[in-house]
């Protein structure tokens, strides 16, 4: 693996030494920087506010933790300045019927009441899951989860149905508890079907507030004391069970702009398929067979994304593609693969992939996520890079790529393609099938380049018929007006040939002809 992520594999504190070795690192990458147009530190994929966690460009270069802090807090202020709108305009009210009908004003701890209540019923919604009352639940409401679960069963589709009947062999060894969290969960799910109308934002910290309760919750039970590793396989499990239920309703919802995003990405991906490995300065050598197959392994795994319900199975595939790029490049250099080298890779790969649904992929790993899992770890420093390379394509230029900003154009347009190399400069053991590709590409430029040179002597041709067909014209008018023609009409009979001749008298008599007898 890289030691990119080794190095932010745990939680980093940050600290005198970190900073100098952060300090020192970024020195011996900008010395690179002329050379390469791509680059990011590895300090900027962390958390900008200095918590040692990963950041994301989805959550303005917070972490999951920080994010959501500073996303309370934004609320907070908005509930605040609403609830301060609210009272003002009740005030006003109050005042101005009171102005008119000359009654008393009206009391405001009614609305008083009614807001706060408003603000406190999201808490109370996810906290009622894991207060002591909901172990001795009524069974009425267990009757009522139970026969919504046939109508349910029925809708769901094949791959949801595997997921439940994991998740209850899944827990069957848990006994009690395991009962316990079927019952929390299933409980959770059925609050969600009624929540269908909140904002997508407000259904992923539901679904962030249900992960963390039931991270305590796990915490303060006997049976799940000791490593970590046991909570997280729990955790794994209650994930894959709740979104492949969910993933219908959360996934690309109509309310948010995700698949506007998503055409925007590919239409810009389409417009760089001309990018090449040198561009990018890629340390991949696709001439090496080994090498090629990986980066084919590799562009088929982040396709595979799109294909997964479960967020953790679409890390999953983010991290296969990742170790897939990691292999082709120490092949290549023969020596272990940096973090430098990574990211411009991902982006090539990203490129001549062009994943569907990109945008709405990364959006939704980002909301229905175990945290965990995006803040530490090598899933979380994968994922960072992918939201990374992402952004670059957004922004990619002519500088970026080491290009005039005339070539720039003319690729972007379509107007010309760079040079490829010729086939006949190909070492002998070189792929067969990338030097016939190049060879295809570089005839589909030659015939393209005749095709417009045919398209313009056709014109000029054309152009040429017109103006001679124009001259004939002009020189036969001119002739018949300098030599009118004197057309006798018809009916007229036609005179001897010498009756004009005044001297018949004196021609000699005519021929007549003689017989010879032999």
């Amino acid at each position: 693996l890289s030691s990119g992520w080794r190095r932010e594999k745990t939680k980093i504190p940050v600290g005198r030494r970190r900073r100098e070795k952060v300090g020192e690192r970024s020195r011996k990458m900008s010395l690179k920087s002329e050379r390469r147009g791509i680059h990011v530190d590895q300090s900027e994929l962390l958390c900008k506010k200095g918590c040692g966690y990963y950041g994301n460009p989805a959550w303005q270069g917070f972490c999951s933790k920080c994010w959501r802090e500073e996303y309370s807090k934004a609320r907070q202020r908005q509930i605040q300045e609403d609830w301060e709108f609210a009272e003002r305009l009740q005030r006003e009210e109050e005042a101005a019927y009171a102005s008119s009908q000359g009654a008393p004003s009206l009391t405001f701890s009614k609305f008083e009441e009614k807001k706060t209540n408003e603000t406190k019923r999201k808490v109370q919604t996810v906290k009622k899951f894991f207060s002591p009352s909901s172990r001795a639940a009524p069974k009425k409401d267990s009757q009522e989860v139970k026969s919504s679960s046939p109508s349910i069963n029925r809708q769901a589709s094949l791959e949801t149905e595997r997921a439940s009947k994991d998740f209850i062999d899944f827990l069957k060894s848990f006994r009690k508890p395991g009962q316990d969290i079927l019952k929390q969960s299933k409980g959770f799910i059925e609050s969600m079907q009624h929540k269908k109308e909140l904002g997508i934002e407000e259904q992923s910290e539901c679904v962030q507030d249900f992960y963390q309760n039931m991270v305590d919750r796990l915490q303060t039970h006997s049976s799940f004391k000791g490593p970590s590793e046991r909570i997280e396989k729990v955790m794994d499990q209650i994930e894959n069970y709740i979104m492949t239920r969910l993933y219908k309703n959360v996934f690309c919802p109509e309310t948010t702009d995700d698949e506007k995003k998503d055409l925007a990405v590919q239409k810009r991906i389409r417009a760089l398929h001309w990018v090449t490995l040198e561009m990018l300065c890629v340390p991949v050598n696709e001439e090496i067979p080994e090498v090629y197959e990986l980066v084919v392994k590799a562009i088929t795994a982040v396709i595979e994304v799109d294909s997964r319900r479960v967020p953790r199975d679409k890390l999953t595939c983010i991290t296969k593609c990742s170790k897939q790029i990691f292999n082709a490049i120490k092949i290549t250099k023969n020596e272990p693969a940096s973090a430098d080298d990574f990211l411009p890779t991902l982006i090539y790969i990203v490129l001549k992939a062009n994943p569907p649904r990109l945008q709405s992929n990364i959006q939704y790993i980002t909301r229905f996520c175990n945290p965990s899992r995006l803040m530490t770890g090598e899933d979380g420093y994968y994922f960072t890079n992918l939201c990374c390379a992402v952004a670059f394509i957004e922004k990619l230029d002519a500088q970026s790529l080491n290009l005039t900003e005339e070539d720039f154009d003319r690729y972007m347009s379509g107007q010309a393609s760079p040079k490829k190399q010729d086939s006949e400069e190909w070492s002998p053991d070189t792929c067969p099938g990338l030097k016939q590709m190049y060879k295809n590409l570089n005839l589909i430029s030659q015939l393209n380049e005749r095709q417009h040179k045919i398209l313009s002597d056709a014109k000029q041709l054309e152009k040429d018929l017109i103006d001679w067909s124009e001259g004939v014209t002009k020189e036969v008018e001119d002739i018949i007006e300098k030599f009118p023609l004197d057309i006798k009409p018809r009916g007229q009979p036609v005179a001897a040939i010498d009756s004009d001749n005044v001297e018949n008298d004196k021609l000699p008599p005519p021929i007549q002809p003689q017989v010879f007898v032999g």
